[in-house]
C-alpha cells in the first residue's frame, strides 16, 4: 500500500546564509543579422561589437589558470555561435577520430542545458585538430541513466585557428581559437520544458582541459609521473563549479539570448527565483547524503536541513512528499508566486 507523507517545513532564518550572492556568471548573447563564416577567426564586425566573457577560472573557483581563456557568443535565426580564444605556448593535438575521448588532448568544451532542469543536456568537445566529440546526457552521471554517445549534432559547424604552429615543439605559440555554430533546431530538441530561446536565459558552461606534456622524438603526449601514471589535468571553466565535476548543471552559468543587436547593450540580472533552484539542489544533495548514510530517504526535512533561505523578508517554506520510489520537495516563490519542485533524481521543474 502506497503511503504519502507530507511534511511542511518552515525554515527559520539564522543569518548564516542569505543567498544574496552567488558564484554563477552570466553573459548576454546578442542577435546578429550579419553572415558569420565559421573559420576560427571571428573577423566579422558583429564579433568585434560583443564583449569577451570573464577570464576562465579553475573549476573549483579558487585558482587562477596558467593561461588565459575567454569566450564570446552570438546568435541568429539558424545558429548559436561560439568563439573561444585560448592562450597556449605549445599547441598540440593527436586525436583525429570523431567521438573519441577528446579531453585526452588539450580541448575546449561546451555544455548546454536548454530548459535548466539538469537533465537532457548536450556536451561538445573539440581539440586543435578540429576533431569533435558530441554526446547527449539524459541525466548527470550522479544518477543512473544512458549516455547517448552515438548522437551527433546535425548541421554542426566548427573551425580552428592557430596563432603559431601545431605539433611543433621547436617554437613557442601564442594562442589557438575555435569557432562553433550549433543549429537551433538541434538545441530546441532538448528544450523539453522550455519556452524557446529569444529573450530567455539558458544554462551553459564552458571548460578547457589542459595537460602538462612531455616530448618523445619531438612528439607531444600527456606527461607521466615516475610510476608511469598520467599527471592530473587542469580544468579551467567560465562559471566555477565549486567541485571538480562539470556534470552538475545547477552550477553552470546563465546566458541570456537578447533579441537586440550587438549595438544595443542591455543588462541582464539573474532572476530572484533562481535562489530557490540553488537551495533546492542543496536539499537534494543532502537527501542523497542522508540515504547513503542511513539506507533510506529522509522523511522529515529537519533531517536534511540546508542553509536558511529568505526572500523579500519572508521565510521560504518547503514541502517534502515521500512516495514509493523516492520523494519530491516543492517550494512556492514569495516573489513571483511560481511553484518549483525537485525530485529524487535531481530533476528541477516549474510546476
Amino acid at each position: 500500500m502506497n503511503k504519502c507523507f507530507l511534511i511542511v517545513f518552515g525554515l527559520i532564518f539564522t543569518g548564516s546564509v542569505l543567498y544574496s550572492q552567488n558564484k554563477h556568471r552570466s553573459y548576454v548573447a546578442y542577435r546578429t543579422t550579419e553572415a558569420i563564416k565559421v573559420d576560427g577567426i571571428a573577423k566579422e564586425s558583429s564579433w568585434s561589437k560583443v564583449e569577451f566573457s570573464q577570464d576562465f577560472i579553475d573549476i573549483e573557483g579558487n585558482k587562477t589558470p596558467k593561461y588565459k581563456t575567454n569566450v564570446k557568443m552570438l546568435w541568429d535565426d539558424t545558429y548559436l555561435y561560439f568563439y573561444a580564444k585560448m592562450e597556449e605556448p605549445h599547441i598540440w593535438a593527436t586525436l583525429k577520430q570523431r567521438d573519441t575521448v577528446i579531453f585526452y588532448n588539450n580541448d575546449f568544451e561546451i555544455f548546454i542545458d536548454p530548459d535548466g532542469d539538469s537533465h537532457n543536456y548536450l556536451e561538445f568537445e573539440m581539440n586543435a585538430l578540429n576533431t569533435v566529440w558530441d554526446l547527449f546526457i539524459v541525466k548527470p552521471y550522479r544518477e543512473p541513466s544512458p549516455i547517448i554517445d552515438n548522437w551527433d549534432i546535425n548541421g554542426l559547424l566548427s573551425a580552428v585557428h592557430i596563432e603559431g604552429s601545431l605539433n611543433d615543439p621547436s617554437d613557442e605559440d601564442k594562442f589557438w581559437s575555435v569557432e562553433v555554430a550549433i543549429p537551433w533546431n538541434v538545441l530546441e530538441e532538448a528544450n523539453i520544458h522550455g519556452k524557446g530561446h529569444k529573450d530567455k536565459f539558458w544554462r551553459i558552461n564552458f571548460s578547457r582541459v589542459n595537460w602538462d606534456f612531455e616530448l618523445s622524438d619531438q612528439t607531444y603526449s600527456r606527461k607521466k609521473d615516475e610510476k608511469g601514471n598520467f599527471l592530473p589535468e587542469y580544468n579551467w571553466v567560465w562559471s566555477p563549479q565549486g567541485v571538480i565535476n562539470m556534470h552538475e548543471p545547477e552550477h553552470w552559468g546563465y546566458v541570456y539570448f537578447s533579441s537586440e543587436s550587438p549595438e544595443n547593450k542591455i543588462e541582464f540580472e539573474i532572476p530572484e527565483d533562481e535562489k530557490i533552484r540553488w537551495w533546492l539542489f542543496e536539499l537534494y544533495r543532502n537527501q542523497k547524503a542522508y540515504k547513503s548514510e542511513n539506507g533510506e530517504w529522509a522523511r522529515d526535512l529537519e533531517q536534511v536541513k540546508a542553509n536558511d533561505l529568505m526572500m523579500q523578508g519572508e521565510v521560504v517554506e518547503a514541502k517534502l512528499q515521500n512516495h514509493l520510489y523516492g520523494w519530491n520537495i516543492s517550494v512556492k516563490s514569495p516573489v513571483t508566486g511560481k511553484s518549483y519542485i525537485i525530485t529524487e533524481d535531481g530533476n528541477f521543474l516549474e510546476i
